[in-house]
């Protein structure tokens, strides 16, 4: 199966990936080498997803796409109104990469992202604290230690079963915060695995936020 995994990170998501030629787009170079240290035989692209997306999408068999979700998170809302930080308007790549996918990617997809601050202009699928958009049906799972909010670096670390501690220069703790389980991860890949497509409006619709 060929995948491609856009906003690879580190690779929390591809971790428990199996049977897969996974082609990895990162854009920071210093995580794009810890991916590739952690997964040497998958092709590391650095540069720009969205981009590589519009690109390449015709290549694969599955689309996995996390666009930095920091715009559309509680935590961002929290920190304008509480913190005073400045606003700032919503990354609407992610919508973008939405509507493009739905329309025009014949290969099982999905977008990722957080629970948002607002009400999702597309209606996405609700697996713990992640939204999904995505052509297939993705089954709910409970993973308890996904739940954790505010742990430490060796939280993060037993959680997504990563070990940076040789690495420096970093910000361990958001690179690992920013991880997908890999449980998850692989829970979505089978599910794409195993499910027919099904249109995106097929368990989704258009709400504006009131």
């Amino acid at each position: 199966m060929k995948v491609l995994n856009l906003y690879a990170g580190i690779g929390g998501n591809r971790k428990l990936w199996e049977d897969v030629e996974v082609t990895a787009v990162e854009i920071v170079p210093e995580i794009a080498a810890i991916y590739q240290d952690f997964f040497p035989d998958d092709k590391v692209i650095i540069g720009d997803a969205h981009q590589y997306l519009l690109d390449h999408y015709k290549e694969f068999d599955f689309i996995w796409s996390s666009p930095p979700c920091i715009t559309h998170s509680r935590f961002k809302e929290w920190a304008i109104k509480i913190e005073k930080q400045n606003p700032v308007y919503p990354d609407l790549v992610l919508y973008e990469e939405i509507i493009f996918l739905e329309k025009f990617c014949k290969s099982k997809w999905c977008v990722e992202n957080v629970i948002g601050y607002y009400n999702p202009l597309i209606r996405p699928q609700n697996v713990g604290r992640h939204y999904f958009w995505a052509n297939f049906l993705i089954t709910d799972k409970y993973i308890p230690s996904s739940d954790i909010q505010y742990g430490t670096i060796d939280d993060w670390e037993r959680i997504s079963g990563f070990d940076l501690s040789k690495y420096t220069g970093i910000d361990k703790r958001a690179i690992l915060r920013s991880c997908v389980n890999p449980i998850l991860g692989k829970h979505v890949l089978d599910c794409a695995r195993g499910n027919t497509q099904v249109p995106l409006t097929k368990f989704s619709e258009v709400k504006v936020h009131e």
